[in-house]
């Protein structure tokens, strides 16, 4: 991942640099000692993830933030912990309240990893979409029986465990495979994954709030690892 970090505090961005060296996951393209420093970097390269202090002159990490159309994750650092909600309303992927360690900062680009990795999967599925995404029916195994299912019927699907549910305004479905299988399976643009448990239909969303989705009478979560890709998703069909 190409990653800048911006802080007023050289000693702060002596950190960021020494515990980035020790993982090979991350390519510090550059550190800045003020956001509008970084402006520059962001038009010219490709920058996947920010470590972004909050406090500083000029203009906070927060309001840096929400002026960059299509902002890369970003993860907090700063030494309040008083504008984490801020942060998190941001779609921030973490927030290391400083000092931190190595162990902290590990576990933080842990988590932009499994998006970054998420974001590259779904890029690459869309290039190489198969001729069939465009099914429109799918054949499902319930009990001792194969059912035809019609996906443009499907509301959303729930995992539990070695089952998934699947929910298509009647008599839901219960079929023995794994969220996982089933997601390879679905034509890409029409569904996608929001959480560990739940795999929704784009086109049957009612309503998001509070990082929740409503599908009629249904919330459905939008879990922490998904959330920006959903939130990205949905920032390019809305109006």
């Amino acid at each position: 991942m190409n990653c800048i970090a911006i802080d007023d505090e050289p000693l702060a961005l002596d950190v960021i640099k020494d515990f980035a060296s020790k993982m090979p996951v991350i390519n510090l393209i550059s550190v800045c000692t003020s956001a509008v420093d970084a402006i520059s970097i962001l038009h010219e390269k490709k920058i996947d993830l920010i470590f972004l202090d909050i406090q500083m002159p000029h203009i906070t990490g927060l309001d840096f933030l929400k002026v960059l159309n299509e902002p890369p994750m970003v993860i907090f650092t700063t030494a309040f912990s008083d504008h984490a909600l801020q942060g998190f309303e941001l779609n921030a992927v973490d927030y290391l309240l400083k000092p931190f360690s190595f162990e902290r900062f590990l576990k933080a680009v842990h988590k932009a990893l499994q998006i970054f990795t998420m974001k590259q999967s779904l890029l690459a599925a869309v290039k190489s979409t198969p001729a069939d995404d465009n099914a429109d029916f799918m054949m499902v195994k319930v009990e001792y029986s194969m059912i035809r299912l019609d996906l443009s019927k499907v509301l959303y699907i729930e995992g539990l465990k070695d089952y998934v549910k699947i929910y298509s305004g009647g008599r839901p479905l219960l079929t023995k495979t794994t969220m996982k299988n089933l997601e390879e399976k679905l034509p890409l643009g029409k569904f996608i994954r929001v959480h560990k448990s739940f795999i929704i239909s784009l086109s049957k969303i009612d309503s998001i709030e509070n990082n929740r989705i409503r599908i009629g009478e249904k919330y459905i979560p939008v879990g922490n690892q998904y959330r920006q890709v959903f939130y990205g998703l949905v920032e390019k069909i809305k109006l």
